[in-house]
């Protein structure tokens, strides 16, 4: 569907309303009035870009302290932010890719943390036997914190099976959780107690529920440092000053949302009925369902999620995604639907095969 406007909670084709349930939107900031004055007088003082290397003799203040903000969030020695997750991902992964023997990786982890050299984390329900290899002592690991198609943060326990002769360093995409999981949105990095990892880094995009264009990679100081060596690095102009401005200044409004997404998740969850062909959980604002009967359901009632092939999927990932700008009346719309469709589905005793 071609449309002329950005997807708020609602939009308009041809005059018909839509409701909007996909996207990345999670706080529902992107729109928000009182988001957009924060960024306006943002772009008031910074301008609209600034073109410019982080290595160069002009240095903004923005930077250090939006990144000591961050570092302070995550829990990290520092942070570097870029101008994408997408390239603070290929950055971490080459450094990382410099200073150790071997990458792995688990399954259906995101491209940018995949390297073309990156070896499978599990092999037939095991752990890669290169991993015991003796000739083999520095270990890259790397994970996508919330991974493809699921609602809970990766299960990481299987690293403890690996020697502690070992020297782990573990690359964590927060993408999906920075900004909604912890008590203060801080991601799920240090929810993670692994004794034998060396070292955890942290990369993400600030494009999910910052709604901001740019990402970062937090860690120990060593290893941002030799990030901010690689010629990747200085080449490329930094994340946009005003975007690092206005996310200083929403820490605020950014609390205020994420309450209301959660309350907005525990009133879907207190009126959806059970079904197992929804994966779902209170904690998080995604619904993910493959049933083409159900996507075609919610198209005819004007509810659009997002739906689409997906690179570490299957096939088409479907995913109903709740955000903090959803209304109680939108809500109560969207789970009409899908409890017509659990019932169906109860009615023809589990088989959801049916023509609507």
């Amino acid at each position: 569907m071609q449309v002329n406007e950005i997807p708020n909670r609602v939009f308009y084709k041809n005059g018909e309303e839509f409701l909007y349930f996909g996207g990345t939107n999670y706080l529902g900031v992107t729109t928000l009035p009182e988001f957009q004055k924060i960024l306006w007088a943002s772009f008031q003082k910074w301008g609209t870009s600034y073109g410019s290397s982080r290595s160069a003799n002009i240095q903004l203040d923005i930077y250090k302290t939006a990144e000591d903000l961050l570092a302070k969030q995550i829990e990290t020695e520092t942070v570097v932010t870029i101008s994408s997750g997408m390239l603070a991902g290929k950055l971490a992964l080459e450094q990382l890719q410099h200073t150790t023997d071997l990458l792995f990786h688990f399954p259906n982890t995101h491209p940018a943390l995949m390297h073309p050299f990156s070896l499978p984390l599990i092999q037939n329900g095991k752990l890669n036997p290169f991993l015991f290899d003796p000739t083999v002592s520095r270990i890259g690991i790397v994970a996508d914190a919330i991974p493809s198609l699921e609602v809970t943060p990766i299960d990481l326990s299987i690293l403890k099976d690996i020697p502690s002769s070992k020297i782990i360093t573990l690359l964590l995409d927060e993408s999906h959780s920075f900004g909604l999981l912890g008590d203060q949105g801080q991601g799920v990095l240090k929810q993670y107690q692994l004794p034998n990892i060396h070292q955890k880094i942290a990369i993400a995009s600030l494009g999910k529920a910052i709604g901001l264009s740019g990402g970062f990679i937090a860690g120990d100081s060593h290893f941002i440092n030799e990030i901010k060596k690689r010629q990747n690095f200085i080449g490329a102009s930094g994340m946009n000053p005003a975007f690092l401005e206005t996310f200083v200044n929403a820490q605020e409004l950014y609390q205020l949302q994420r309450q209301l997404l959660k309350d907005n998740l525990n009133y879907v969850t207190s009126h959806l009925l059970p079904n197992t062909a929804l994966t779902f959980t209170k904690n998080y604002p995604v619904i993910y369902f493959d049933q083409d009967e159900l996507l075609q359901l919610l198209l005819e009632n004007n509810i659009i999620p997002t739906s689409f092939p997906y690179p570490t999927a299957s096939g088409k990932l479907s995913r109903i995604v709740i955000s903090g700008h959803h209304t109680k009346a939108d809500l109560d719309k969207m789970i009409q639907q899908l409890n017509i469709f659990s019932q169906m589905a109860t009615d023809f005793e589990g088989d959801i095969r049916f023509v609507l």
